[in-house]
């Protein structure tokens, strides 16, 4: 695992974690409680002064505010995370442990954690600064503006509260769920092949050589390969007149004796030359969604299987799931041109196309929805549709499923 996918692997990971957000939030209530102090100490060189009664507080009434604010807000934190831990285990064992990274990368929750820590904060920051006058020369001192920003901060905590115990409810709801699952889908079919029209206007000719690869790249590493930066691979390729094979699909498992890449190339291949191709794919301990649409698509055949289990036997959530799978076919079908092999590259690998993406749905879901009579009809009249909207070559895998749910083949 070279240092280039690294870093866009922990890019990817912290942009995806729960804890990013609150943390940055935390710095910007340090920085702002450093900004309203210098402001306190220059209010009598500010242009404009707000009422005295807006900044008549004593040192003692200042110092229990902050306090009441402070204890009050992390209290509430613990029960916002205790929340969050619930909704999180209600829905892994309901909906599948896979679907955790998406409850951890909900951006509201993450922003209202954020908020409330880092009004903490801000309060025990300004608490600090709160001086009693002491016989001996020491002059009162109290934050007057600061105090207000305390208390506008304690409002926007109300506020937040509120929208967070609104928002709780919503992110296990199954059709959210769902919903989400399948607009990410959608969207990266939509990006996929936006980048694929983008990458056919370079032109970069090439086939696979008949015979053995010159150079075979493993990793130094067992685990789930998780990013593959193909930009870098296409530079490389092009600057020394290579053809780079990726054998691994993103999301498959590898040990050290997998093979990743496989290069033909004129000459033999130099030590810092496979390091740079080592440096464009890296490995994680566990499949993520980033460059790997079917890892969404499994994720709604797993709550098809488990909204059809007799524990559950929920089919109109299954039947949801089915309606979200049928629409982001419809994308890979019509967007554009559609999911399509591309021209000759010199950097190949196994492409996502109407037919495997296809693969990955419907067909995995047929030993759950064959029982069902109703999921059944729906199922059948949803590729009926796939039949109508999608492309002359791509329909035959749809009509073969046709089949096999009606028991035909």
């Amino acid at each position: 695992m070279g240092k280039r996918a690294y870093l866009l692997k922990i890019l990817q990971d912290v942009r995806a974690s729960y804890w990013f957000l609150p943390t940055i939030l935390v710095f910007v209530g340090l920085a702002l409680a450093g900004m309203m102090g210098w402001i306190d100490r220059a209010a009598a060189q500010l242009p404009w002064q707000l009422p005295e009664t807006f900044i008549d507080t004593q040192a003692d009434g200042a110092r229990s505010t902050l306090a009441v604010i402070a204890q009050s807000i992390i209290g509430v934190t613990g029960v916002m995370f205790s929340m969050t831990l619930v909704a999180v285990s209600f829905a892994s064992g309901n909906f599948g442990p896979r679907l955790i990274g998406n409850f951890m990368r909900d951006r509201g929750n993450q922003w209202s954690l954020g908020i409330l820590i880092a009004t903490f904060v801000y309060a025990l920051v300004v608490l600090r600064t709160v001086q009693d006058g002491i016989d001996g020369g020491v002059a009162e001192y109290v934050p007057q503006y600061s105090l207000i920003v305390a208390l506008l901060l304690a409002l926007l905590c109300v506020f937040t509260l509120i929208y967070f115990i609104h928002h709780v409810p919503e992110t296990i709801n199954v059709s959210r769920i769902s919903a989400n699952i399948g607009a990410s889908l959608e969207q990266q079919i939509r990006d996929l092949i936006d980048d694929r029209d983008s990458a056919a206007c370079d032109g970069n000719g090439g086939t696979q050589p008949d015979r053995a690869p010159d150079a075979i790249i493993r990793p130094m590493g067992s685990g789930y390969i998780q990013t593959v930066n193909f930009t870098q691979l296409s530079k490389l390729a092009d600057q020394r007149d290579w053809v780079i094979a990726l054998e691994a699909s993103i999301g498959d498992f590898l040990t050290t004796d997998t093979a990743v890449f496989h290069i033909w190339a004129k000459d033999e291949p130099g030590s810092d030359d496979l390091d740079a191709v080592r440096g464009c794919f890296a490995v994680g301990i566990s499949r993520t969604e980033n460059q790997n649409p079917t890892f969404l698509a499994e994720q709604l055949v797993e709550m098809v299987a488990r909204a059809l289990s007799p524990g559950v036997n929920d089919p109109y959530t299954a039947m949801d799931c089915l309606n979200r799978m049928a629409a982001a076919l419809t994308v890979a079908s019509q967007y554009k041109d559609g999911l399509q092999e591309p021209g000759q590259a010199r950097v190949l690998f196994k492409h996502l196309t109407f037919e495997r993406l296809f693969a990955a749905t419907f067909p995995l879901c047929r030993q759950y929805i064959q029982p069902d009579a109703l999921v059944l009809d729906h199922a059948h009249k949803l590729l009926k549709n796939l039949v109508d909207t999608a492309k002359p070559a791509e329909r035959a895998c749809v009509k073969e499923e046709i089949a096999r749910l009606t028991g035909k083949r």
